[in-house]
């Protein structure tokens, strides 16, 4: 089992930044990809950015540019700095983790980015 605990949503103006934080209840070497996705209302989940084990990564054509994932595998947590924040980027922020080719969410946290 692996739990995901997410920190770091709210509310900020567009043009702002926001950096959230994925803490995982196991060590993160064990994990061979980590993701963010997110999922604003009426519309399906979807993934934002990617990180693994190696460090390689990959983001989704809407944040490229703006978003980065990074993992800091000695405090088992996963950031993702998101910079110039558009009103199109508020969602419930949700981290993921696949492990064993099975896949686990954390809670979700809100994102609201006003105009």
């Amino acid at each position: 089992q692996v739990q995901l605990v997410e920190s770091g949503g709210g509310l900020v103006q567009a043009g702002g930044s926001l950096r959230l934080s994925c803490a995982a209840s196991i060590s993160i070497f064990s994990i061979s990809t980590m993701s963010w996705y997110r999922q604003a209302p009426g519309k399906e989940r979807e993934v934002v950015a990617t990180v693994t084990g190696s460090g390689s990564t990959n983001y989704a054509e809407p944040v490229k540019g703006r978003f980065t994932i990074s993992r800091d595998n000695a405090k088992n947590t996963v950031y993702l700095q998101m910079n110039s924040l558009k009103p199109e980027d508020t969602a419930v922020y949700y981290c993921s983790a696949l492990r064993s080719m099975r896949r686990y969410w954390g809670q979700g946290t809100q994102v609201t980015v006003s105009s």
